[in-house]
C-alpha cells in the first residue's frame, strides 16, 4: 500500500538569491500572493505562497533539497506533512517528527526562534 503524499507550502521569497530548486516531483496545488511578511524581521511584506504535494517516497529528498536553497537570513522555513509525519526545513537543517509529538515540536519551535522566525510565524501544522 502506498503512503499518503505530503502537503505543504513553500514561500518563493524564502529561497536564497541565486539558488536553483529543480528536479523534484512536486505537484503545485495553488499559487497566491498575500501580505503576510514581518518587515521588522527583514522579510518583505508580500509573499508568494506555493502550495504543493510530494509523494511520500520523495519527502526526505525534498527536505534535503530545500535545506540547500532556503535563505538563512529572515527566519525562513518550509514545512510539509502527511497524516503521520511532519518535516520542518530551515537553511542547512531538517527536522522530522512523527505524529503530534509535543516535545519534538517544542524543540523545533526553539530552533525556529533561535534563527529569527517571528513568534507569529511559528505556526506550521502537524
Amino acid at each position: 500500500m502506498e503512503s499518503a503524499p505530503y502537503t505543504g507550502t513553500l514561500l518563493a521569497e524564502s529561497l536564497r538569491t541565486g539558488a536553483v530548486f529543480d528536479g523534484l516531483p512536486l505537484t503545485v496545488i495553488r499559487i497566491f500572493r498575500f501580505a503576510a511578511g514581518d518587515t521588522s524581521a527583514g522579510q518583505p511584506e508580500l509573499w508568494t505562497f506555493i502550495e504543493f504535494e510530494v509523494p511520500a517516497a520523495e519527502a526526505q529528498e525534498l527536505a534535503q533539497a530545500l535545506a540547500q536553497v532556503l535563505d538563512d537570513v529572515g527566519g525562513w522555513y518550509c514545512s510539509f506533512s502527511s497524516p503521520d509525519e511532519t518535516f520542518v526545513v530551515f537553511a542547512n537543517r531538517v527536522f522530522r517528527y512523527q505524529g503530534r509529538d509535543p516535545a519534538e515540536r517544542r524543540r523545533v519551535e526553539a530552533y525556529a526562534r533561535s534563527v529569527g522566525v517571528p513568534e507569529a510565524q511559528i505556526d506550521w501544522p502537524d
